[in-house]
């Protein structure tokens, strides 16, 4: 078996996929105004260390913890539309290469599963690892599901959901992944062949030492 894996966020699309939902749900009259502002500065105290992933998370996901989860899938099918037109289609090609030579494939991200899903399905693979949101009573708690698919836990989230198929990563005859940040070495170390795409400053510099593969944005 092959395997190609592939972050979201700046990887197979350029821009924050937590920002385009935002002004999605503000361009509705569904966050106020001002939410794209308060959301970066949750983000800037998350990149300062000041503010954890599961707070980030919990913050993230509070607004919307009043409307059940039938709303939000019909938000996410209409957000999905709105996306589509953004995913690059470099992007979709390099994904489209992988899905064409048989090999089985899967989107890795820390992005909310309810948010990165849509993006699944604007790329054809049906397999999405990501941060699983805690749904109690048809709700959003607010709280992560178990561990953040971020880090050392996006590892584990891919060899669990290996485990189910009977195998793992280190057992593969070729694997891939690709990235654009330094918090994704331990999943970038752990394949056959990491990828490296638009990366930022310390993951370029890994690489290079590395030898690792580079593709920048066309």
């Amino acid at each position: 078996m092959k395997l190609a894996l592939f972050d979201l966020d700046h990887t197979l699309i350029p821009f924050d996929s937590g920002m385009a939902w935002t002004r999605f749900l503000v361009a509705r009259g569904v966050l106020p105004a001002d939410a794209e502002t308060v959301y970066l500065g949750y983000c800037q105290q998350y990149v300062d260390g000041t503010l954890d992933i599961r707070e980030l998370h919990r913050v993230s996901v509070a607004p919307l913890a009043s409307f059940g989860m039938a709303t939000l899938r019909k938000w996410a099918a209409e957000f999905e539309a709105e996306i589509e037109p953004r995913v690059p289609g470099q992007m979709r090609a390099l994904v489209r290469k992988h899905q064409e030579a048989g090999h089985l494939c899967a989107i890795v991200t820390a992005t909310t599963r309810f948010i990165a899903e849509p993006f699944g399905r604007v790329f054809g693979v049906a397999d999405v690892l990501a941060t699983r949101s805690l749904v109690i009573d048809d709700t959003l708690d607010g709280d992560i599901d178990g561990d953040p698919c971020f880090g050392v836990h996006k590892l584990a989230h891919v060899n669990e959901w290996l485990a189910l198929r009977g195998t793992r990563l280190d057992a593969l005859e070729q694997s891939w992944f690709y990235s654009d940040s330094a918090s994704d070495l331990p999943l970038l170390e752990a394949v056959s062949d990491p990828v490296v795409v638009a990366p930022d400053q310390r993951l370029r510099a890994h690489a290079l030492k590395a030898g690792w593969t580079v593709i920048e944005r066309s």
